[in-house]
């Protein structure tokens, strides 16, 4: 039996059997063995005494230098994972509940999603003044205001269809605003500025795109691959659009060249580096807003269709570790560790695989005994909390295996319902650079908890590779053995033909190899959307200082009075070129500091402590952070590379605060 998966340009020739083969338990590693015999690559063919008999001949197609060199045996790491997982879930089927996923009505789709891009009032029961959201919208770029300009339109013709009383947005009215503002511009600096910012980067993005259907699987460990820079300045679905429209020759890719794809790597942006967690809240809602519209701009570019699943809710457990939501768990850990962002039992089974040293060979893929594994679940579930368990008695490999096991029982998808399709539609998109940014998108999207969880597992998986030539655990095998564990997801029903699993297989490793692999890259926040953070925030400055001059005139105050009061601190008090930088919690005492062209925040920050006394003296590195706050930003904590003149040039009425990272 062969498949063919279209998406990857891979053919996958081996026959998927039953399982009745698999070896389970402390006898794996060899019976293993005895099951790989069954499944190489190649034809397989079922005689009439329904044994499988192997052909040897050679395939009816060419295959790829990187894929001949690919180890045959990490394509069984993921059938052989399959395997254990339907074994298990089996054994533990009377105790999970399958979460039902809605089919949304015509229109609901669409009216959901705008309600997730923070444009509800746009449309429905709470529609009020569009001009609430024309900052929102004046900030967006062609491909975000297409995408939403459709999903707008979408949304009033099933409001019409359904005869809704209440307002009816008419996509006319809508963006009639922005388009007037872009065509009054003297000229059109913000489409050159892209442009500019986008040849800067397109010789190095062209040498990593390949063609639609040519992706192939994770190329060898051993080949060196030039870095390049990933462009986090210019919007994804615009890169996307201007290499479409630019292209007037198809791109070429020599036979072999996948071997030679660029790795790529963050590039030094002088005004700091974003990551998830640096943000204040009310603009992290913001960045979460932009990068829902920007994913769904680039796959509609990219002629990926982009669909969110909708779970509806179920009945679950309200306490225990195993089948429970991460909010819930969350939420009891905290009663017994004030603050903690990851379930406890999550961080211990981690903790309890590393002990036994992460030099086992085999370590994720050989799965503890089945019968073992049922046992100490219900065993945790009974001392975990009370601290009675017995941890000295679980195995290496039966801890890997519950790790495995928490993670594929989650009520919801450690990747979520809304988002798990995206997830894997990623294999699908063309270059490995937009299957990078689509993967950087949707961790933004992840809620806090999954997002968090997500980290550290893959923080300990990278931990895994780094000792590959002893455990013999490339990030090939751990891609493999954990991808049917985080896309597969049981637990909403899917039921997977052998067919799907075929087409799924290589594509969702591959999407778990780039996870693995680019992590630090995907818990960036991409420079342009933080830019267009800061635009908004302008924008609603200036309204907020209009309204304002409109009530104190109403209110017959004195507006020069208002204006002078109006100036920035940092401007009467501060000569230029010099800011002043506080420690509230820390220090009475603020310093100013003269900005240079190479002062960085980890220069401002040992100044700091090499000078103060009391509290402040007995702070290190790490423990506390220079922020930037107010101006056309919340909060941002500041990464050490950060070149404070080239921040305070973009940002020149914010505050300058050293202090620690909240909980």
């Amino acid at each position: 039996m062969s498949w063919l998966s279209s998406s990857q340009g891979v053919v996958l020739t081996a026959y998927h059997p039953s399982g009745k083969d698999q070896a389970v338990g402390d006898s794996h590693a060899k019976g293993g063995e005895e099951a790989t015999s069954s499944r190489r690559y190649g034809q397989y063919t079922m005689n009439q005494e329904g044994t499988t008999t192997r052909v040897m001949e050679k395939p009816p197609f060419d295959r790829s230098i990187s894929q001949d060199s690919l180890d045959e045996l990490s394509m069984e790491d993921y059938w052989i994972e399959l395997e254990n997982i339907k074994k298990s879930s089996e054994n533990r089927q009377e105790d999970q509940e399958v979460v039902v996923v809605k089919e949304p009505d015509e229109g609901e789709l669409e009216e959901e999603w705008l309600k997730e891009a923070g444009l509800s009032n746009l449309f429905g029961e709470s529609a009020g003044d569009p001009q609430e959201s024309m900052v929102f919208l004046s900030t967006l770029t062609r491909t975000q205001a297409a995408a939403v300009q459709k999903r707008v339109e979408t949304v009033s013709q099933t409001l019409r269809k359904k005869n809704k009383q209440y307002q009816i947005p008419d996509v006319r009215d809508i963006f009639a605003q922005q388009r007037e503002s872009k065509e009054t511009a003297p000229d059109d600096t913000e489409s050159q500025s892209l442009r500019t910012n986008e040849n800067k980067y397109q010789g190095r993005d062209d040498q990593a795109s390949n063609l639609v259907g040519e992706e192939k699987l994770i190329p060898p460990e051993e080949t060196p691959a030039p870095e390049t820079d990933i462009n986090l300045e210019v919007s994804f679905a615009e890169q996307a659009l201007n290499q479409k429209e630019s292209s007037t020759e198809k791109i070429q890719k020599s036979k072999g060249d996948d071997a030679t794809l660029p790795s790529f790597r963050l590039p030094k942006d002088k005004t700091g580096t974003t990551r998830i967690g640096d943000l204040a809240p009310q603009d992290m809602k913001k960045v979460c807003h932009l990068a829902l519209i920007e994913l769904t701009a680039l796959y509609d570019v990219l002629g990926i269709e982009l669909k969110q699943q909708k779970a509806v809710k179920i009945k679950t457990r309200d306490s225990g570790l195993f089948c429970i939501p991460l909010t819930v768990l969350l939420e009891q850990d905290q009663r017994k560790v004030l603050g903690t962002r990851i379930p406890l039992i999550f961080q211990k089974l981690i903790s309890r695989i590393e002990e036994g040293g992460l030099e086992t060979e085999g370590l994720l893929r050989i799965p503890g005994a089945a019968i073992r594994i049922k046992n100490l679940c219900q065993e945790l579930e009974a001392k975990f909390y009370e601290g009675t368990f017995n941890w000295e008695s679980v195995k290496q490999h039966d801890a890997a295996s519950l790790l495995k096991l928490f993670i594929r029982e989650l009520p919801q998808p450690l990747l979520s319902v809304e988002y798990l399709k995206a997830f894997q539609a990623v294999q699908n998109l063309p270059t490995k650079k937009q299957q990078l940014q689509a993967l950087n998108l949707l961790v933004i999207l992840l809620p806090d908890a999954n997002r968090d969880t997500l980290k550290a597992l893959l923080e300990f998986l990278q931990r895994v590779i780094d000792n590959k030539e002893k455990n013999k655990m490339t990030v090939m095998n751990v891609a493999m053995v954990m991808a049917p564990n985080l896309f597969m997801c049981h637990a909403l029903g899917l039921k997977s033909s052998e067919q799907r699993e075929f087409v799924m297989a290589a594509g969702t490793a591959n999407t778990m190899h780039l996870l693995i692999k680019y992590q630090k890259l995907l818990w960036t926040i991409p420079k342009f959307i933080v830019n267009q953070v800061r635009k908004q925030n302008t924008e609603n400055h200036k309204k907020d200082k209009r309204a304002m001059k409109k009530l104190l005139k109403k209110m017959a105050y004195d507006r020069e009075k208002y204006e002078k009061q109006d100036k920035s601190t940092n401007d009467a008090d501060v000569p230029q070129g010099v800011i002043r930088v506080q420690a509230p919690h820390l220090s009475k005492v603020s310093m100013a500091i003269q900005l240079t062209e190479e002062l960085k925040a980890s220069d401002v920050l040992a100044r700091f402590l090499s000078q103060e006394s009391g509290v402040a003296q007995t702070l290190k590195k790490g423990e506390v952070f220079l922020y930037e706050i107010g101006g056309n930003i919340g909060e941002r904590c500041l990464d050490d590379d950060t070149y404070m003149k080239d921040l305070y040039q973009l940002n020149p009425n914010a505050e300058w605060v050293i202090k620690s990272k909240p909980l």
